[in-house]
């Protein structure tokens, strides 16, 4: 597998565990709306966290982006929630 595929293999996991685990905190379900507010969510909580100047000191890539990709994935079930 060369290393584009694995990112996007990467990507896609990060984006499902931090769709599922916004799932627990905002409710939901399903695998597609898993990956699909996980990596919307990770744009999201990007964008945000830099925007306000948020450092999670978070040592460990993958951990950080699961949790960055989390709180994204929560607005934007929420941000979904209210517009429907």
């Amino acid at each position: 597998m060369d290393d584009n595929a694995r990112a996007l293999v990467v990507f896609a996991l990060v984006g499902i565990v931090a769709g599922f685990l916004a799932s627990i905190i905002v409710g939901g379900g399903g695998i597609i709306q898993y990956l699909l507010s996980g990596v919307i969510g990770a744009f999201v909580g990007g964008y945000l966290l830099r925007a306000i100047g948020v450092n999670l000191g978070i040592s460990n890539p993958l951990v950080s982006q699961i949790v960055t990709s989390t709180i994204g994935a929560i607005v934007v079930v929420l941000v979904a929630r209210m517009i429907s």
